[in-house]
């Protein structure tokens, strides 16, 4: 195996273990800012090892083996012989574990869960704990969370580095907090599920339209939370997330190109997933404490969940749900997503106006989004030399591939108009 190999391995074991990796080595060490350090060098080793000897025969178990022998690399340096030394020393003087001994039914979950609420702990800042889970429990690159946050890669960087530096001084325990903490901290995680479940449902950057291994562990996460948390907008995000997830069978084509939701076949979606998340709604719905945000956006999945073809969506109703919405959480791509629907129930040229406005306004300046929008509505409205360029400008912004592609594609015909 080459280096170029032993990368794309490492890269895609980290991407769908990193959170139970990470985890596993803070409850043997105790620190989650050394047990991610710990996690960074034994990739770091992997890299080397695998490009000679070949990916192991349990890479989840290799790596934890390496990590747990850095942190007694660590303890002897610093002459800590301690029982957690000892401890360590114990577990790899014995026969090497499998996967399955270091990741049993009893500890995966509580592990996963102890760091998505130390990454969420109130001493740290709303958008430093989202930062930190997005990087640590998700496996994000900072570039990746970069994007979802619509700011720079060093602004990122900075969070996460802060963020660690300010759990290692406050001496934050790794456990899953007692059930009176929990709400204060449920607000951070939820935000960081959903998240993580968006950069799944729609890459923003990379070669694939969608990373559905990072949409299932947020999916995952959330069916635990509604668990330890059965509160309505728990439901909520869950029911968000099973109604979205329910069109990804549909959203490629053969070729694996993007397929927009009017276009796609919706005999395909996963109907199981529709019951799902139509039963976490309706429980949401049933606390009669009104739909929060996340409630709001599963009402306007399930208007597409019954709706048999495009044609029939009670666009109407998607307008309502998308105004109040907007009122509840102001935001930019909110705003452009009320453009689209309102151009589905009024007309294209209603919905061009208003995202004209969002234009206007630059509070979208840096995404691909609102020239991507443009161009599809002024297609509609038999303006291709307008949306030529428009498409042209939200391809310069797009780092996602296959959308790219999907871009160039459009651009294309166009120009043969």
């Amino acid at each position: 195996m080459n280096s170029t190999e032993a990368r794309a391995a490492v890269e895609a074991v980290w991407r769908s273990e990193s959170a139970r990796i990470v985890g596993a080595l803070t409850r043997y060490t105790g620190d989650f800012t050394v047990a991610e350090d710990l996690a960074q060098e034994a990739l770091a080793e992997a890299l080397i090892s695998w490009s000679v000897k070949g990916i192991p025969a349990e890479p989840v178990a290799w790596l934890l083996t390496a990590g747990r022998r850095r942190a007694i690399d660590s303890f002897r340096r610093h002459a800590v012989l301690d029982e957690k030394y000892a401890l360590l020393v114990r577990e790899l003087s014995e026969e090497e574990p499998g996967v399955d001994v270091l990741f049993n039914a009893d500890t995966i979950y509580d592990d996963v869960l102890a760091l998505m609420f130390v990454s969420c702990h109130p001493v740290l800042s709303k958008e430093s704990r989202i930062a930190l889970t997005l990087r640590v429990v998700g496996g994000m690159g900072t570039d990746e969370i970069a994007k979802s946050f619509l700011v720079p890669i060093p602004t990122i960087q900075a969070r996460i580095t802060r963020a660690k530096k300010t759990l290692a001084a406050a001496h934050v325990p790794f456990v899953v907090p007692e059930t009176s903490e929990i709400p204060e901290r449920l607000g951070s995680v939820l935000q960081v599920v959903y998240l993580i479940f968006s950069e799944g449902a729609f890459a923003s950057g990379g070669d694939s339209w969608m990373r559905t291994e990072l949409a299932g562990e947020a999916l995952r996460l959330a069916r635990v939370l509604v668990r330890m948390a059965p509160e309505p907008e728990v439901f909520g995000l869950l029911a968000l997330m099973e109604l979205t997830a329910a069109r990804f069978p549909a959203r490629l084509d053969t070729a694996g190109q993007p397929v927009l939701l009017e276009d796609q076949d919706r005999r395909r979606w996963d109907q199981s997933a529709m019951r799902r998340g139509r039963a976490a709604l309706s429980t949401a719905v049933a606390a009669g404490r009104g739909l929060g945000a996340y409630g709001l956006q599963a009402s306007i999945a399930e208007c597409h969940a019954v709706a048999r073809t495009a044609e029939e969506t009670d666009w109407q109703r998607i307008v309502i749900l998308y105004e109040a919405l907007g009122r509840l959480v102001p935001s930019p791509v909110i705003e452009l997503n009320h453009a689209v629907a309102v151009a589905m129930a009024s007309g294209p040229a209603a919905g061009l106006q208003l995202v004209d406005a969002i234009a206007d306004k630059r509070t979208l300046s840096g995404s691909h989004l609102v020239p991507t929008v443009r161009g599809e509505l002024l297609t509609r409205l038999d303006r291709p030399a307008e949306a030529r360029l428009a498409l042209l400008d939200a391809l310069e912004l797009c780092s996602n591939a296959v959308e790219s592609s999907a871009l160039e594609r459009k651009i294309a015909v166009l120009f043969e108009h």
